[in-house]
């Protein structure tokens, strides 16, 4: 008897391949589209985004094309709690949210492998560019083969019985080759463009629709020096991020950079450069994936961002599932909220939420 496998489906080419590879390999495929969008527009201005009314019908293509069935399945309520939700509250609260690592943790494998049960499906699936198998009895995460693309960042979230119940065929693959595929099965999507930008902004301008969101909360401040000297006027703390230097609006001789946001102040610190360069970090909500929780210093490389190099860093356990990561070189922009991921070699570790950032 074939497993059964709901895999979620953006409109992209990774997922349509997915499909693809999936049914070679005997699955029986059932493709679903995660309905999102908060308001009847479908974010049709994005064009070809991943959340767009085009990418239903661009889903529901290549479904017809591979001859398996295909479903639209309401998450509006989920992804505004867990995803948008969040992802204004840490903005507002001057830190910068990752909103992809958390609709993976939340929505496409918490809720979409709980609706996945309730259709008798054995796994879920995804097009994600990483490797999952199992290793001395635990279920591990392995950079994809194709490293421009590897997502290995964003998925450090899952547990090992979430990663028992995953698939992701296209880790095994290089984006070229995935391209070919879908060109060879007549998929008509095999030279769409990667979606890029935050799936839920129209215009990628965080501030402005947090600002429309809860105008209430928009608060204007003092930009500052280290020493506090008030520099100018910046438009509400959502606006911003750490490292920052277009679009503060000053114009004071020097290239200056955002340090630090203070949101009980509301100020917002500029420095030069050299001062967004720091060794030391403490993470919390570690979850930890090819190993059991450290109980000692460990030496491994780690991400800070999704399109950082891996860094030699040892980590050193703190109570309260935190951990403190002190890099050998020092790291640009380390930034409260985004995620830091531990590496060795090509396999995750865990990771975890920066919570704190020290010199």
């Amino acid at each position: 008897m074939k497993k059964r496998v709901v895999l979620g489906m953006s409109g992209g080419v990774d997922s349509a391949v997915a499909a693809y590879l999936l049914r070679e390999q005997g699955y029986e495929v059932i493709g679903v589209t995660m309905q999102v969008w908060q308001d009847d527009n479908g974010f049709k201005e994005r064009e070809g985004g991943c959340c767009s009314l085009s990418a239903v019908d661009d889903a529901r293509m290549v479904a017809d094309t591979l001859e398996i069935p295909f479903y639209v399945m309401n998450f509006k309520e989920v992804f505004r709690e867990k995803v948008i939700d969040y992802f204004m509250e840490e903005y507002i609260d001057g830190r910068t949210p990752n909103p992809c690592i958390a609709c993976n943790k939340y929505i496409k494998f918490d809720e979409l492998l709980h609706r996945a049960e309730t259709l008798g499906a054995d796994y879920v699936a995804t097009g994600h560019y990483a490797k999952i198998y199992e290793k001395d009895g635990r279920m591990v995460i392995e950079k994809a083969e194709d490293d421009t693309k590897d997502q290995t960042y964003a998925l450090y979230n899952l547990t090992q019985e979430q990663l028992r119940k995953t698939l992701m065929p296209c880790g095994e693959y290089r984006k070229t080759r995935i391209r070919e595929i879908a060109k060879e099965m007549d998929l008509g999507v095999h030279n769409k463009k990667d979606s890029q930008e935050i799936c839920f902004i129209d215009d990628n301008n965080h501030g402005r629709y947090i600002y429309e969101k809860k105008p209430e909360l928009r608060v204007p401040g003092n930009f500052v020096d280290p020493d506090g000297n008030v520099l100018g006027q910046h438009k509400g703390i959502a606006y911003y991020t750490i490292g920052q230097r277009k679009g503060l609006g000053l114009s004071i001789g020097r290239p200056v950079f955002i340090s630090s946001i203070n949101k009980d102040s509301h100020e917002i610190v500029l420095t030069d450069e050299s001062a967004l360069f720091k060794s030391t970090l403490v993470a919390d909500q570690v979850n930890w994936v090819s190993t059991e929780q450290i109980r000692e210093p460990y030496k491994a490389t780690a991400k800070i961002r999704y399109s950082a190099k891996p860094a030699v860093c040892t980590i050193y356990p703190l109570e309260g599932n935190r951990v403190k990561v002190v890099f050998e070189e020092k790291q640009r922009a380390m930034t409260k909220g985004q995620a830091v991921v531990f590496y060795e070699d090509n396999l995750v570790l865990g990771g975890g939420t920066i919570y704190e950032v020290e010199d």
